[in-house]
């Protein structure tokens, strides 16, 4: 019987040296994974002069209560969609629970709650995703590029963005100063 890992609440990390500039230093939080793909949040670097009171205003929503907090680049695919991950203290309409780590809404409602007060108690706001075929994300696991470590909301929440990267390998027991860019040929 063969058994499966899937990733679904755990971080991505890309490794130095991935060949891709877009995932460079890249930390996704890792919010599906099955049989049919994986559809992961980069939570590693913030959109350059935009943030939630001006995103708030697009949508004609009052920013109220809500701090101007950053909007992260989630990633290349519909970089225009926005996904909040959350606290799992509030769920809306769509909300998915990602291994009871911290929920995923990408629906208006989440983003009135949080102008209103009434939001989850702690969030991050992100445009597109890194998104995976089926069995896509197991091949490239398999090659040099990524390491996952286990997810958690101290990471996703307490961390400033820019830190993520750096701070996730540290708790995984790496110093990311001393990998090297590219694989070995054993």
């Amino acid at each position: 019987m063969e058994t499966h890992s899937f990733l679904t609440g755990q971080f991505l990390l890309a490794l130095p040296g991935i060949g891709d500039p877009r995932f460079e230093r890249a930390i996704l939080a890792i919010c599906a994974h099955d049989e049919e793909g994986a559809l992961g949040i980069g939570v590693g670097d913030t959109v350059e002069g935009l943030g939630l009171h001006e995103l708030l205003e697009q949508f004609e929503i009052e920013p109220g209560t809500a701090p101007d907090a950053p909007i992260h680049f989630g990633g290349p695919v519909e970089p225009r969609r926005g996904f909040i991950l959350h606290s799992t203290d509030w769920g809306g309409q769509d909300t998915v629970d990602v291994a009871g780590r911290w929920g995923l809404s990408g629906s208006l409602d989440v983003l009135k709650a949080i102008a209103d007060g009434t939001g989850p108690s702690r969030y991050l706001v992100a445009l597109g995703y890194a998104g995976w075929g089926a069995g896509q994300l197991d091949e490239e696991m398999t090659r040099h590029g990524w390491f996952n470590v286990e997810g958690n909301s101290g990471l996703l929440f307490d961390t400033p963005a820019e830190a993520r990267w750096s701070t996730a390998f540290n708790t995984a027991g790496i110093d990311p100063s001393l990998l090297a860019s590219r694989g070995g040929t054993a």
